[in-house]
């Protein structure tokens, strides 16, 4: 085994404290990553106080991993040692069935994925652990190539914030002459609004809060609504193609689906933990689609990453020691970050 030190909580109410346990040795298609940065998500906070079902404890969060490749198996093929790489949501997958040979790993039809913590690896007893920590390995098939042309510690939270916009962004074709909406200004939707405008759309950020709009204006963003003003509702009713929603706390959505022309469409990334309720008039009038989309595969992943190197997108990150991480998130429950906060792992 290889010993590896993390920051770990032991229950649901445990605060993140150092820990140290073992990874396991590197196999024929494994690779060693030493962590050089791992991204905080909101997630991690769901997960770390169960607040999405029970939690496997101790629990290492972190699923937004970049690192420095220090060990190859004997049968790795796609990198060496001294290269960059990152790691997201997701360790493995049974890679057979269509699902995950179609590149839609995290939705592996035989129930197969492995999350990258609070999870098993597909032996079914062996505990994932997270990028809190000073190493890890994982399969080949399930790392990323990461450019050296960007700094690395923006580059971490694309293994999910960038990922999670960038592929519905994608997959509905979103380009020049397309109006789209982002609502909400945080992790998730400050990297919608890279990416839509670096696609060619025309991007508007809805919010609440008007001290965002020069934010908005500065992340690339060309109009800016203030969604409590009625007046401003009015002005841009029926006038986006798409909206991309990345609100995980209970709205209206209905308000905004009259934001919508016809045939446009609402994508949620964020989803509140309520059940989400509106009339169904709101949709069928004007023939509009409400849909959802989670994460990307891993080619999909690579892809992305390709194309933030291609176009210098990075995240907006706060880059912190580790032992700052406890009061980090309160801090992303109180929205006070922008965006993003990263932690250097030289700290542990």
């Amino acid at each position: 085994m290889i010993a590896a030190k993390g920051y770990a909580v032991h229950s649901q109410t445990d605060k993140l404290a150092p820990w140290n346990f073992d990874r396991r040795n590197v196999g024929p298609k494994d690779v060693l990553i030493e962590i050089l940065f791992s991204g905080i998500c909101h997630s991690d906070i769901h997960q770390v106080r169960s607040e999405w079902g029970p939690a496997r404890y101790p629990m290492v969060p972190g699923h937004e991993i970049v690192g420095r490749i220090t060990e190859v198996g004997s049968e790795v093929t796609k990198f060496k040692v001294g290269e960059l790489a990152g790691i997201g949501c997701m360790v493995d997958s049974c890679k057979e069935c269509p699902t995950c040979k179609g590149g839609q790993q995290q939705f592996c039809e035989k129930g197969e994925t492995v999350w990258t913590y609070n999870s098993v690896e597909r032996d079914k007893t062996t505990p994932t652990y997270g990028g809190y920590s000073n190493k890890i390995v994982c399969t080949e098939e399930f790392v990323v190539h990461v450019s050296d042309k960007l700094p690395l510690a923006g580059v971490a939270p694309l293994l999910c914030a960038g990922i999670t916009t960038y592929s519905p962004i994608k997959r509905w074709g979103i380009t020049k002459g397309h109006k789209v909406a982002v609502l909400g200004l945080g992790g998730l939707g400050h990297m919608a609004v890279k990416f839509a405008v670096a696609f060619g759309a025309e991007v508007t950020v809805l919010s609440t809060s008007p001290s965002k709009e020069a934010d908005a204006k500065n992340l690339g963003a060309h109009n800016f609504v203030i969604t409590k003003d009625p007046e401003q509702l009015r002005i841009y009713a029926k006038h986006f193609d798409f909206i991309i929603d990345s609100v995980s706390a209970p709205h209206d959505y209905e308000m905004y689906f009259k934001l919508l022309n016809v045939n446009g469409v609402h994508i949620c990334v964020g989803i509140p933990a309520e059940p989400i309720k509106f009339p169904g008039s709101g949709l069928m009038h004007g023939n509009r689609v409400l849909t959802a989309s989670s994460i990307g595969g891993i080619e999909e992943t690579q892809e992305m990453l390709d194309f933030c190197a291609a176009h210098d997108i990075v995240s907006d990150v706060e880059v912190i020691n580790i032992n700052y991480v406890n009061e980090a998130y309160e801090r992303v429950l109180n929205s006070d970050v922008k965006y993003r906060f990263v932690i250097d792992m030289d700290t542990i």
